[in-house]
């Protein structure tokens, strides 16, 4: 069930879903290249990826709790552009 929250704690919920997908994202692409280094042994590939699949899993949850969606995570930058890489 949805819960119809405040404008000011949806955007809080919003400032920090984005901090987190930020993050997420990164640690998905430090993770992608430490596997194609070969830095990962066979067992911490598949903790890594139960993590973030778990993580991501978490954060559509979140998003929906607070009626956000992936796009409302995307601060634009003006002239830098979107925060995020669009996928």
């Amino acid at each position: 069930m949805e819960l119809s929250e405040p404008a000011p704690e949806r955007g809080l919920a919003q400032l920090v879903l984005t901090v987190v997908e930020l993050l997420r994202q990164l640690m998905e692409r430090q993770a992608l290249r430490r596997l194609e280094y070969g830095d990962l042994r066979a067992e911490q590939v598949e903790r890594l990826g139960a993590t973030l699949m778990a993580l991501e899993a978490h954060m559509v949850t979140l998003r929906e709790h607070f009626g956000l969606d992936a796009e409302d995570l995307n601060i634009d930058l003006g002239p830098l552009g979107p925060l995020l890489p669009r996928d």
